[in-house]
């Protein structure tokens, strides 16, 4: 885990928002990918990958806020 304490916090922050919002027009892919996982159309290996590269982000995030809520005060 000394990769995800190299990334500073604003980096992450900046990416996951970015990420969690691309493309922004006409509408982000997790907002498309979610509409067809709710209609059952979610089963190309492409776009199962493509929810998890727009998540990806997202989790480094949470892992990361994890981890320093967990250590002592420096």
């Amino acid at each position: 885990m000394k990769i995800l304490d190299q990334i500073p916090l604003a980096v992450l922050v900046v990416a996951t928002v970015f990420m969690l919002g691309a493309p922004f027009v006409p509408e982000p892919h997790l907002v498309e990918k979610f509409r067809m996982l709710g209609e059952g159309r979610l089963t190309r290996p492409l776009d199962i990958f493509d929810v998890f590269w727009h998540l990806l982000p997202a989790l480094l995030l949470a892992l990361k806020l994890a981890r320093a809520k967990g250590k002592p005060p420096a």
